[in-house]
């Protein structure tokens, strides 16, 4: 899957896809059983334009060998919420490693980048469905499809709970177990008539048992992680793999979602710089270590490969940081001993 990749939303603002292809090439070569629905990029058989609305991708797959493949880092266009029915299999997010077992519940929001294997998966069976609820950003306000039937003040608290706890594995018991299973027969069954009708009731009904182990365990609520400042926190933290993008002030404030004063306080917060100086400095940065390490590359190659529009202003910029040219940098480190 490639987090590096941007895509434009019908609103107009860029955000990181999810693409599945080692997944589905599993699937092609016969490695795994896949039954899911999907939408965009992801795996499985594409949905009906009125069916499942919102659903981005939902189903299961079957593995009944450890893999050669597994999920690199990757976002999803939604939130996401995997149940391993039988096996294991190892989920990484925020620098930890969980080592999943049946039973064992994920939840993972848009905004957050994980993966699947380590680096490849084991056997398993691993049911999911992705929810897309309009975010892209911890501070947006969610806003879920209309077939959704909890009532207003319980899609509340449970939108409240996701949106204000982050955390990512959940033991469960066989209740959501038999809804996931029953999804999974579903799809498999393709019966097309009831299709729609039934998993929304059985996604409603996983919402609904969700609200209720909430309650239960009552996980400590942060709202730090529901402020603007976390979404410019979050951009800033990725923006090193995104330099090849035309950025400006305004493209950046609205791919966090925000005004361009609001964004630019933030930034100034958090990098005490500009964002176009904070841009400047990853590019210059990371153009400074390409011309050591990729000494076939040309300069001008480089300068485009770290989003300088032209090789005379990478120069110039450069210049004014190590005071020398990029060229002259190159020969002086390539002649220095190691």
């Amino acid at each position: 899957m490639n987090d590096n990749t941007l895509y434009t939303s019908t609103d107009g603002i860029i955000h990181n896809p999810d693409s599945c292809e080692p997944l589905e090439q599993a699937w092609l070569n016969n490695e795994i059983e896949l039954q899911a629905l999907k939408r965009g990029t992801y795996a499985g058989y594409p949905l009906n334009d009125n069916d499942l609305t919102s659903i981005k991708n939902i189903g299961y797959w079957n593995a009944s060998k450890k893999q050669i493949w597994g999920l690199d880092w990757h976002r999803n266009e939604g939130i996401e919420i995997c149940f391993l029915e039988t096996g294991s299999l190892e989920f990484e997010l925020n620098q930890h490693i969980h080592h999943l077992s049946p039973n064992t519940l994920t939840i993972t929001r848009p905004w957050i980048p994980h993966r699947l294997g380590n680096p490849n998966i084991d056997s398993s069976k691993l049911h999911w469905f992705i929810i897309d609820v309009e975010v892209r950003q911890p501070h947006q306000e969610w806003i879920w499809p209309d077939w959704i039937i909890l009532n207003k003040e319980n899609l509340n608290t449970l939108t409240n709970i996701l949106r204000r706890n982050e955390q990512p594995v959940w033991k469960v018991g066989p209740e959501i177990k038999k809804c996931f299973v029953q999804i999974g027969h579903h799809i498999k069954e393709n019966k097309k008539a009831f299709l729609d009708s039934k998993i929304k009731i059985l996604i409603n009904e996983i919402l609904i048992l969700l609200l209720e182990l909430f309650t239960q365990e009552k996980p400590l609520l942060n709202d730090s992680l529901i402020k603007s400042q976390r979404s410019v926190a979050i951009f800033l933290k990725d923006l090193d793999s995104m330099l090849t993008e035309p950025w400006s002030l305004k493209r950046m404030a609205e791919y966090c979602g925000l005004g361009s004063t609001q964004f630019s306080k933030y930034c100034h917060e958090i990098t005490n710089s500009t964002p176009m100086n904070y841009l400047t400095q990853l590019r210059i940065k990371k153009a400074r270590d390409l011309i050591i390490e990729h000494t076939n590359k040309s300069i001008t190659e480089i300068a485009f490969d770290c989003g300088f529009s032209s090789n005379q202003y990478f120069t110039q910029v450069f210049k004014k940081h190590y005071k020398i040219a990029p060229m002259e940098y190159r020969i002086s480190k390539l002649r220095t001993p190691k």
